[in-house]
């Protein structure tokens, strides 16, 4: 044990180690009493039993641990109050005694696998897709149901009804904590990755709000996408979709102005973005390319590096991105990824080349609704000098748009075009 030391200290203590350790204490929880409602509740209690003996006996040495310890002290301790339980109890304690015998000061990163069955169990296709995201951030990110409230913009009760609803599920549906077996892994790993880019594209380009971005959210997506890929190294994909948020975040305090408006990639200062990031991303993007085909996440994040790399907009090798947007279509034929496309080409073989593919698109339902796009068409009417087009287009991007930010950024458009037309 270290020296005691404040409360306040203590409580700071207990916050840091619980936000880092709560995906581990949880999923071996979950393992060990294979009830998700049973380990939040014995995490939650073993939390206010170090608030209440750090500061009197120190922080102890392995603080992970002692927490984890005190939790499955606590879960024998309820399930030993039920006595028609009385038997698993019995079992339970042998099981737990033993294995303090053996190994003590065990940490609790010693159970990485157990927080893959809690990754898999969180975004298994059987569970709501809004529930998906949402009991990740729950528990594997750590956070309240307040917090997961706050992220996705609804009301806290109706979070906690959210959540409640997806551990039932999981409950009547029989859903096995457990990760998939090798013939199952490809399928299911798509689930996983995409819960988690879901959660960094909220983060990175709120759907609603005062603010563009909400970075505390992307953070977490991140750290949780660094945990997949500490215990999958091998899987190219769990590395593509880390090192696309990494090279993307990385431009996070060039976005947004003082006044939280939208700057455009072609106007960010590039002074501002986190060089350390963008190395860290280049490095895995070079492992998820290597060793066969590339997949999809490792395709954008090819993308975002040479992004990344161009000295300014004007040098950036667009051709080299249409390429791959050319490979990433036939991996993801998706007509999000054919707008992309179709931009790029605009960039590189001006704005009629890529305003006909835009239009190729509208039939999309995907699209019809789609901000992003109705803004891009918009763009390129308005550099063609085809401003009452133009103007329609932006203020059909004004009634999708979803932020404050995004919204003013269009009336600087609209703007902009009215003020061509009266110096004409």
């Amino acid at each position: 044990m270290n020296a005691e030391f404040p409360a306040t200290e203590a409580s700071s203590l207990v916050d840091t180690v619980f936000r880092e350790e709560h995906g581990r204490l949880l999923a071996s929880l979950v393992s060990r009493f294979g009830d998700l409602d049973l380990a939040e509740e014995v995490t939650s209690e073993a939390v206010e039993a170090a608030l209440t003996h750090w500061p009197r006996q120190g922080v102890p040495d392995r603080p992970g641990a002692w927490l984890l310890t005190t939790a499955r002290r606590k879960a024998v301790d309820r399930l030993r109050r039920d006595r028609t339980l009385a038997l698993r109890v019995a079992v339970l304690q042998a099981e737990l005694e033993r294995t303090e015998l053996v190994a003590p000061s065990s940490e609790v990163s010693d159970f990485p696998d157990e927080r893959l069955q809690l990754f898999f169990t969180c975004a298994h296709p059987a569970l709501p897709a809004e529930a998906r995201g949402a009991l990740t951030l729950r528990c594997l990110a750590g956070l309240t149901t307040l917090e997961v409230a706050r992220a996705y913009l609804v009301p806290p009760a109706a979070m906690a009804q959210r959540i409640v609803r997806a551990k039932k599920k999981i409950r009547e549906a029989r859903i096995p904590f457990r990760v998939p077996a090798s013939d199952e892994l490809p399928a299911r790993l798509p689930g996983v990755l995409q819960v988690i880019y879901s959660i960094f594209t909220e983060g990175y380009a709120a759907s609603s709000g005062a603010t563009l971005q909400r970075l505390d959210l992307a953070d977490e997506a991140i750290r949780l996408a660094w945990i997949l890929h500490r215990l999958m190294p091998a899987e190219r994909e769990v590395t593509g979709l880390l090192a696309l948020m990494l090279l993307i975040h990385a431009r996070r305090d060039a976005r947004t102005g003082p006044s939280e408006e939208l700057i455009l990639l072609q106007d960010q200062d590039r002074n501002l973005w986190d060089r350390e990031l963008i190395d860290d991303g280049q490095r895995l993007v070079v492992q998820s390319l290597s060793g066969g085909p590339a997949g999809p996440y490792g395709v954008q994040a090819a993308i975002a590096a040479l992004h990344d790399n161009a000295d300014d907009f004007t040098t950036t090798d667009w051709p080299q991105i249409v390429a791959l947007y050319g490979v990433l279509l036939a991996l993801d034929p998706s007509p999000v990824v054919a707008m992309n496309r179709a931009i790029a080409i605009a960039m590189r073989d001006g704005a009629q080349a890529g305003l006909e593919l835009l239009d190729e698109l509208a039939a999309e339902p995907r699209l019809r609704e789609y901000h992003p796009y109705a803004v891009a068409r918009a763009d390129l009417l308005a550099r063609l000098g085809r401003r009452d087009e133009a103007e329609t287009a932006y203020l059909r991007a004004l009634r999708l748009a979803g932020t404050d930010p995004e919204r003013n950024h269009i009336r600087r458009r609209l703007t902009a075009i009215s003020t061509d037309v009266d110096e004409q």
